[in-house]
């Protein structure tokens, strides 16, 4: 395993290359970073299947599995519109509310929500501006870089980006009861 300033360099190294090269690159890779920021098409395989083909933005924006939710940092629910066309009923359990409608009523429909627009709080907010909000429990906490990313079991379940700071002034630890909240405007829903 490289250390992170090596694997920069490699992979600044290896985009020069690729820029100046004028024929086609197939580049195989179990790293999702190099993947985003190397290519201008990627093609997905989960369980010896292609499950998803795109531009690193087009994974990004819409991804259509658990799987390539999780490569690009993810959360990702699927559910069906309920009648409220700005609610999705998630299939996992529990409701979420988005601002743009992904469809009619009955709709198959993916809502996907970044980790670093969940808000958690140890205590429900009282007059919270966000439209989702719900309990969960903390499962396990992080450290990745800067931050620590908190995964959290609730419904829906998310993963959730944390600053150190955070944790220590919420005192969060593995099993600690949250309240998780994210605006309607945070989430993206599309039909599918």
């Amino acid at each position: 395993a490289l250390d992170p300033r090596t694997r920069l360099e490699v992979r600044a190294g290896l985009r020069g290359y690729l820029a100046e090269f004028a024929g086609p690159v197939l580049m195989v890779t179990h790293d999702a970073v190099d993947a985003l920021v190397l290519a201008d098409r990627i093609v997905v395989l989960e369980d010896g299947h292609v499950s998803q083909v795109g531009t690193p933005q087009e994974l990004a924006r819409r991804p259509r599995t658990d799987y390539v939710a999780r490569l690009v940092g993810l959360n990702l629910y699927a559910g069906v519109v309920s009648a409220d066309p700005h609610t999705v009923e998630l299939n996992s359990g529990g409701a979420l509310v988005v601002a743009e409608s992904p469809g009619p009523p009955g709709t198959a429909a993916h809502v996907v929500l970044r980790p670093s627009t969940v808000t958690l709080q140890t205590t429900r907010p009282d007059h919270p501006s966000a439209r989702n909000v719900w309990p969960g429990r903390i499962r396990e906490l992080e450290v990745i870089g800067e931050r620590v990313r908190a995964v959290v079991d609730g419904q829906p379940g998310a993963i959730v980006d944390l600053t150190p700071a955070a944790v220590a002034d919420l005192g969060l630890r593995s099993a600690s009861p949250v309240w998780l909240s994210a605006k309607a405007t945070d989430l993206d829903a599309f039909a599918g």
